[in-house]
C-alpha cells in the first residue's frame, strides 16, 4: 500500500486518535477509553472522548514545555522522533504517576492513562500546578526497549 494512501484512509478512520497511540502500543500504558482498530495489517489506537482527548493533549503540550531540555528539543512545534516521544509519553506519565501517588511504587504499565490525569486535576486544580520535578525525572530515566543485536 502507497505511503500516502495509508495515511489519508488512517485520518479518515482516526479523526479522534489517541494521543498516547505510541505507548498504548507498545504495551507501556492503557486507557479504558482507547480502542484499538487495524488497517493494512496495522495497528491504531482511537480515543473514545473527546474531552478526554483535550485532557491529554494540554498535559502532553505541557510535558512537552517543560521537558525541552530532557528531550533536548529546541521548539514545541516540530515532531519528535519516536524514541523522544516515548520518553516524553511514558515518563511523563510515569512521573505523574509519581507526583500524585507520592510514596507508591512505579507500576511497571500505566493502566488509566484518562484516570491518572483526571487524578491529576482532582488533586493539583490545573494541570499547570503538577509539580514538573518529578515528571522531568522520569522522561530523562525512561529507557525504551534495547535493540537486538545483529547476528
Amino acid at each position: 500500500m502507497d505511503q500516502d494512501a495509508y495515511r489519508a484512509t488512517y485520518r479518515d478512520m482516526n479523526e479522534r486518535y489517541c494521543l498516547f497511540e505510541k505507548g498504548v502500543l507498545a504495551g507501556q500504558c492503557t486507557c479504558p477509553l482507547a480502542e484499538r482498530f487495524y488497517l493494512a495489517e496495522r495497528e491504531g489506537v482511537h480515543c473514545g472522548s473527546d474531552p478526554a482527548q483535550s485532557q491529554c493533549e494540554e498535559w502532553l503540550k505541557l510535558v512537552r514545555q517543560h521537558a525541552r531540555f530532557a528531550l533536548k528539543s529546541q521548539d514545541d512545534t516540530s515532531i519528535l522522533p519516536h524514541a523522544k516521544a516515548m520518553r516524553m509519553q511514558v515518563g511523563g506519565l510515569r512521573g505523574l504517576y509519581l507526583a500524585t501517588c507520592p510514596g507508591q511504587a512505579l507500576p511497571a504499565v500505566i493502566d488509566d492513562i484518562h484516570g491518572l490525569i483526571s487524578a491529576a486535576v482532582a488533586q493539583f486544580q490545573t494541570l499547570e500546578e503538577v509539580p514538573f520535578q518529578e515528571v522531568i525525572k522520569q522522561i530523562a530515566s525512561y529507557q525504551g526497549r534495547k535493540r537486538r543485536k545483529k547476528r
